[in-house]
């Protein structure tokens, strides 16, 4: 049980995820700020509960001289500051695990759609413009090969959804893994050898703007690109003057560097597929991180292991 009071909630939940926290939390007896940048509400705060989408200030943290735990609901931690939570000796907990099914059934989905041009199709028909002669022919999945920058726990999970369209599979990240794919020590020299680049590493400072010009240069003009991983990974300019000039055949883009406000100059493209950040999007996947979340928060309190800790000290793909 976790005690009243002592929670503190920074951000919004979705509806029915907001549902779980006050069906869980003694009463409803928890603080609310909606906004990680305003004054938190009076109260000696143990924990904060709150969304990997919003950014906790250290100003914040500041403001709260009991602060023990965050609970940070989603599997990336990079709007918490490590460093800093270190130092005062406050821990953190994610939820990964929870996600893998919807992240990995999006990034499938994306990857169809793009190459098997399904919205522009679907657009096609409904426009009567069948009628004037057939959709042109796209590019089959089957026998391409796969090249994936991270080879996590989602990876893995996808890479097993992958395998029934007879793919090859190859990747890179900080080690070389026992894994039967072939790996690349860097994702220049990946995406030099496969037809389709998906993103999946984590964001930290080694992989800021990794995929860039180089990349997509050495991706080539039959080569698709899709980004499942944070905003911060990809040099989205690059991205641009590459989708503009047909540099690479398309994109799929579900996490952008200023999310909810995406470069518009992506609208202007045909040979970009455009998700608003909706990978753990389904009811099923929310309500089960949101569990997650609150079993790391009676873990605490009970004086029991975290379930799922954040390791400080590693950055890991």
């Amino acid at each position: 049980m976790i005690p009243a009071n002592t929670v503190l909630q920074v951000g919004p939940f979705s509806g029915p995820m907001q549902a779980e926290i006050d069906r869980r939390l003694p009463n409803g007896s928890y603080g609310k700020l909606l906004n990680a940048q305003d004054n938190p509400p009076t109260g000696a705060y143990r924990a904060i509960l709150t969304r990997s989408p919003t950014i906790i200030p250290i100003s914040l943290l500041e403001q709260l001289p009991n602060l023990e735990i965050i609970a940070n609901c989603g599997v990336g931690y990079d709007n918490l500051a490590l460093e800093y939570l270190q130092q005062r000796n406050i821990v953190a907990t994610n939820t990964p695990g929870v996600l893998n099914d919807a992240v990995c059934e999006l990034a499938v989905g994306l990857l169809l759609s793009l190459m098997r041009h399904i919205p522009a199709a679907e657009q096609y028909l409904r426009s009567g413009t069948w009628a004037k002669g057939s959709y042109p022919l796209t590019s089959s999945l089957a026998g391409k090969r796969v090249g994936i920058v991270g080879l996590g726990r989602i990876a893995l999970d996808l890479v097993e959804r992958l395998t029934p369209f007879k793919v090859h599979i190859s990747y890179t990240g900080p080690n070389k893994k026992n894994v039967p794919y072939t790996y690349y020590s860097d994702i220049v020299s990946l995406a030099a050898n496969c037809d389709v680049l998906i993103m999946l590493c984590p964001a930290g400072p080694s992989t800021t703007k990794i995929a860039n010009a180089a990349v997509f240069h050495a991706l080539g003009p039959t080569g698709y690109f899709i980004n499942i991983a944070r905003g911060s990974v990809l040099d989205e300019a690059a991205l641009l003057h590459a989708l503009e000039n047909k540099l690479i055949a398309g994109a799929a883009l579900d996490v952008f560097e200023n999310e909810p406000h995406p470069n518009p100059e992506f609208f202007k493209l045909n040979n970009v597929l455009l998700t608003p950040h909706m990978a753990s999007g389904t009811n099923e996947t929310r309500i089960a991180m949101t569990n997650l979340t609150l079993d790391n928060l009676d873990a605490f309190f009970q004086q029991q292991p975290l379930l799922t800790p954040i390791p400080f000290d590693l950055e890991t793909s």
